[in-house]
C-alpha cells in the first residue's frame, strides 16, 4: 500500500470521500506495473486470437482476416498468439492464484448478489482483493485456456500432424470452437463489469485505487494491507 498523505481517522472517513483534507487523496497501490503489462499483454492476445478465430470460423467473417494480413498469414498467425496467450496467462495465474482461492465470504457474496444488481452494495459482505465474481472469471479463463491451448496443439498441423488421428482431429475443432465461444462470453462479462464498477479499469492503468473505491468494494483486503503496518511508513508491495 503506498504511503497515505494522511490516514483517515475511522472507516467512515474513507467511505465518505477519497480525502481526508482537500487536495490530498488517500490512494492504495492494488497492482505493480509488471502485473500491468502481463495484464494487458494477456487481453490484447485474447482479442486477437478471437477476431482471427472468427474470421477462420466462418466466411462471413472472412473479412477480418484483413487485419492480419490475409487468410494465410492469419491461419499462420493464430496458433502463436494463442502460445503468447497461454504463456502471458499463466504468468497472471502464478501472480494471483492465491487471492482467487475460495474464501468464506464468497459464498455470502453470491447470496446478495441480487442486492449487488440492485445497487444496494451496503447489503455485500466484505471482501478480499477479489469478491465471487472475479475469482469465477479467473478460475473460468484458467480453465478454458488450457482447453484451447490443448485442443489448438492437436490441430496444429505444421508441427503436430503425425502426432493425432483425423478423428482426433475433428474432436479438437468442435471442443476448440466451444471453449472459443465459452471464453469469449466470459471476456465480455469482465469486460462490462469493470466499466460497471468505477475506478476498476484505472486500478489496472494507474495501478493505485482510491481509498474509498478500496473500502467499498474490498473491504477485508484494505483492512489486511492497513493491518501490515502503518501507512505512514514502509507500505507493503501491491501485487
Amino acid at each position: 500500500m503506498t504511503a497515505y498523505d494522511q490516514k483517515p481517522e475511522t472507516p467512515d472517513d474513507v467511505e465518505a470521500g477519497d480525502a481526508v483534507h482537500p487536495g490530498h487523496p488517500v490512494t492504495v497501490d492494488r497492482y505493480t506495473l509488471g502485473a500491468r503489462i502481463n495484464h494487458w499483454i494477456t487481453a490484447t492476445s485474447l482479442v486477437l486470437l478471437a477476431l482471427s478465430g472468427m474470421a477462420l470460423f466462418t466466411p462471413r467473417l472472412f473479412f477480418l482476416t484483413g487485419l492480419f494480413g490475409g487468410g494465410q498469414w492469419t491461419r499462420a498467425i493464430h496458433p502463436w498468439i494463442g502460445v503468447v496467450l497461454f504463456f502471458s496467462f499463466l504468468i497472471l495465474f502464478v501472480r494471483f492464484f492465491r487471492a482467487n482461492l475460495p474464501a468464506r465470504e464468497d459464498v455470502d457474496w453470491v447470496a446478495h448478489s441480487a442486492d449487488l444488481l440492485a445497487g444496494r452494495e451496503e447489503k455485500m459482505p466484505e471482501v478480499g482483493k477479489y469478491n465471487a465474481g472475479q475469482k469465477f472469471v479467473f478460475w473460468s479463463m484458467s480453465g478454458l485456456i488450457i482447453v484451447l491451448i490443448a485442443s489448438g496443439v492437436v490441430m496444429w498441423d505444421q508441427y503436430f500432424y503425425n502426432l493425432t488421428t483425423i478423428e482426433q482431429k475433428r474432436i479438437a475443432i468442435l471442443v476448440h470452437a466451444v471453449a472459443a465461444v465459452c471464453i469469449i462470453c466470459v471476456w465480455i462479462i469482465h469486460v462490462y463489469a469493470a466499466i460497471w464498477v468505477k475506478g476498476t479499469i484505472g486500478a489496472m492503468t494507474r495501478g493505485q485505487v482510491t481509498g474509498g473505491w478500496a473500502w467499498r468494494h474490498h473491504r477485508k483486503w484494505l483492512r489486511e494491507l492497513v493491518g501490515k503496518g502503518n501507512p505512514r511508513g514502509p507500505h507493503a508491495p501491491a501485487e
